[in-house]
């Protein structure tokens, strides 16, 4: 256990090591989320002119919503996973993990997580920087039993975000190009994972059904845990183990993938 333990960390370092090399690259998207971050108070700061709260939440709690989400988004979102997953398929790169005791799922796991790392911690800097100015505009709950739940729910968003975008990668077996399948999921993403407008905004019965999907747990059901969106604990309770299922029923499907694209793999190159 110890053996394999020590394999896969050394394949985290080797990522640390790797995406380092393009830490200016993450620190300039960080600076770009900033601006977009600025729009995002411009636009909410005028929904909510001459109003006291919206959907049960003042301004200051929606702003800090977004701030989380953005922080978030570098810490635990897929970003090149899928398209890197699909390079390695169609180069034939994967043909050296057939012959070795290396399981490719836990391989680009490793990876992600130090890229996840790297990304997330040169995400903090531009936050911590300008924090002292939005302190005013800010708030977050005290500390309770949300955040801790959130952290196990955290480790099931970044197994599902991950998940997702594997399987999409695995794609590549059975089609030459994945994208138009990947901006689907994005586009839907985008609106059902909390990113455009915080999702207890929806109607009763979309927020409900919104809850038996993935995508409420790649971003928002962490978030919201950690913004205090969610007050009831057995509803956070209840999430944590769809979240669960979803972690379980994924994991299902990119060993299916897997199998059933090894059978279709010729291996050359690599």
């Amino acid at each position: 256990m110890l053996a394999v333990l020590q394999k896969y960390r050394s394949i985290f370092v080797i990522g640390l090591q790797s995406n380092l090399v393009y830490r200016w690259n993450f620190a300039v998207r960080a600076g770009f989320s900033l601006v977009h971050l600025t729009f995002v108070f411009a636009l909410w700061g005028a929904a909510f002119a001459g109003e006291t709260g919206i959907g049960g939440f003042d301004l200051r709690q929606t702003l800090t919503y977004f701030v989380v989400i953005l922080v978030l988004q570098f810490f635990i979102s897929a970003m090149n996973e899928d398209y890197e997953v699909s390079e390695e398929i169609r180069n034939g790169l994967i043909n050296q993990f057939l012959l070795k005791p290396i399981n490719y799922y836990l391989y680009r796991f490793s990876l992600f997580l130090s890229a996840r790392f790297v990304s997330g911690m040169l995400a903090l800097v531009p936050v911590v920087l300008i924090l002292p100015f939005l302190a005013d505009k800010l708030v977050l709950p005290p500390f309770g039993w949300n955040y801790l739940l959130a952290i196990p729910a955290l480790l099931m968003s970044a197994l599902i975000q991950f998940t997702i975008a594997y399987c999409f990668g695995l794609l590549t077996f059975w089609f030459l190009e994945i994208q138009s399948f990947i901006i689907l999921s994005l586009a839907v993403e985008t609106v059902l994972g909390g990113h455009v407008f915080p999702l207890d905004l929806l109607p009763r019965w979309l927020y409900d059904f919104s809850t038996y999907l993935p995508y409420y747990y790649q971003m928002y059901f962490p978030a919201a845990l950690l913004t205090g969106r969610i007050t009831d604990q057995a509803a956070a309770l209840r999430g944590l183990g769809i979240q669960l299922f979803w972690v379980g029923a994924l994991l299902l499907a990119a060993q299916a993938l897997w199998n059933r694209g090894l059978r279709r793999h010729t291996a050359v190159g690599g």
